[in-house]
């Protein structure tokens, strides 16, 4: 096994109880929200997984001399993004899928309609925890601006709507620019929001 494969597992297993506290921390909701949403919602975004996302946010922050504490909102929201996408990609009317992480779909255990508004909420978190936690105030802006780009009508959305398609043999082309806008976008925009929050020039964000 390569070393910068064994170094980024280490890395991996050290900065993953980070990446779980903030996510536990930041979906701990105030009274207002009803408990059955709050469940439903850290039932998904709490499941065991890789957090490669967030993890691309904390390592690229790293490699332009940032620090954890000011990249972790980011990375929050980027999983938070990415955990609403799966949700509604289960749902009937998209996937249709009974498991996810090994364990029953979110519809499955809270009901379609409470899984959406899950998701949706999820959705409006993540930049909700850029907004508030994120300095200075430019910065979180521009994070803001970079995932919503990422996770809208021209990538994670227009490639859910691609992958829609019933009833049609996808092309190798299409198969590449769905997964580019659904999965790629997503891989880039951790790595810019790590830049961005470090500090980055516009040669490490090129980069």
């Amino acid at each position: 096994m390569p070393t910068r494969h064994l170094a980024f597992v280490d890395y991996a297993a050290q900065t993953r109880p980070q990446i779980e506290r903030a996510l536990a921390t930041y979906t701990e909701l105030p009274p207002d929200c009803p408990a059955r949403l709050q469940e439903a919602i850290r039932y998904s975004l709490l499941a065991p997984a890789k957090r490669l996302r967030p993890l691309l946010v904390l390592s690229a922050a790293e490699a332009c001399g940032g620090n954890l504490e000011n990249s972790l909102p980011s990375a929050a929201a980027v999983e938070m993004i990415h955990t609403y996408s799966l949700i509604h990609d289960d749902l009937p009317a998209m996937d249709d899928d009974d498991l996810r992480r090994g364990r029953p779909t979110n519809h499955v255990v809270f009901g379609e309609g409470l899984a959406i508004l899950a998701g949706d909420a999820l959705l409006t978190l993540a930049f909700e925890v850029i907004a508030k936690h994120t300095r200075p105030a430019s910065t979180a802006a521009r994070c803001c601006v970079e995932l919503a780009q990422a996770a809208g009508a021209t990538a994670l959305v227009g490639g859910q709507v691609d992958d829609l398609a019933e009833n049609k043999t996808h092309t190798l082309d299409t198969l590449e620019a769905i997964h580019r806008r659904k999965t790629g976008a997503m891989f880039l925009v951790s790595l810019r929001l790590g830049a961005i929050t470090a500090g980055g020039d516009e040669e490490q964000l090129a980069a």
